[in-house]
């Protein structure tokens, strides 16, 4: 694995994994407050910054699944996929159209929205045993 070379960028890494890892924890118990996203974050800021880290949380019981399954390939849930849509949907353009001010901005959001959702729907579905 690549570590990153800067002296405070490894601890800021560091940092920003064990923080989207705590809140990917909280969003498995609230609902609207996504779990696989920080999770997946969490996995690549430890990859740049402490083995340790990055092979426990993907050899974790419980959190391992969350991002196993992209990071291998083999997939998505269906029901993570819908949920990541919807969430998308729910909080990005409300947010561009109103609270940005500037028009090309909102443009650019709804243009993210779209890409994202392609994205998503790209990937492979993985069956839930």
């Amino acid at each position: 694995m690549r570590f990153a070379r800067h002296p405070i960028l490894r601890p800021l890494l560091l940092g920003t994994g064990l923080l989207c890892t705590g809140l990917g924890i909280v969003g498995i118990f609230v609902p609207l407050l996504p779990t696989t996203p920080f999770l997946l974050l969490a996995a690549a800021c430890f990859a740049r910054s402490s083995d340790k880290f990055h092979t426990w949380l993907l050899t974790h019981d419980r959190l391992g699944p969350f991002v196993a399954g992209y990071l291998d390939g083999s997939g998505i849930p269906a029901r993570a996929k819908a949920i990541s849509i919807v969430m998308i949907w729910i909080t990005l353009p409300p947010s561009a159209m109103l609270l940005v001010p500037v028009g090309w901005v909102k443009v650019l959001l709804i243009l993210l929205a779209i890409c994202i959702t392609l994205y998503v729907l790209r990937l492979p579905t993985r069956k839930v045993v």
